[in-house]
């Protein structure tokens, strides 16, 4: 396995690089929106420190992000009056990785509704309208 690139996108971020619309944020995790959303109100959530994927992260690693993104699934739900979540998470690019930094996709479901195809932009004005929604759902919970 590649070692960890302090270079990709989402360290970049991180480091206050590179905008984002940050959603909610604790001492080990950062959640913000997806720029390029697959649905109204998708949401990434990264550990704050390095790790490539799933496959070289340390329990606690995981366990953090896991706690954020169950809090932020329900925040999801109550943002969007959604049914449901997808939750996505990939390793590897032969496992449909594309940002080697840990991330985990939140994305709001509804009964017989499809996701929109990969890859593009949302305008700025809808992702920081969603993010406004999802920043109150949190700080509902």
């Amino acid at each position: 396995m590649t070692a960890y690139d302090p270079e990709n996108i989402f360290a970049k971020l991180l480091r206050g690089e590179i905008p984002a619309a940050r959603v909610y944020e604790d001492e080990q995790t950062l959640a913000f929106m997806d720029i390029m959303p697959r649905a109204d109100g998708h949401l990434l959530v990264i550990p704050k420190t390095p790790c490539r994927n799933v496959l070289d992260a340390s329990p606690e690693q995981l366990a953090a992000v896991m706690q954020a993104v169950q809090k932020l699934s329900q925040a999801v739900l109550k943002a969007f009056s959604a049914d449901g979540v997808t939750l996505q998470q990939f390793n590897e690019a032969a496992g449909g990785q594309e940002v080697f930094h840990l991330h985990f996709h939140i994305l709001p479901r509804f009964e017989g509704d499809k996701l929109r195809p990969p890859g593009k932009m949302a305008e700025r004005e809808v992702i920081e309208a969603h993010a406004a929604q999802l920043r109150a759902a949190v700080a509902a919970l």
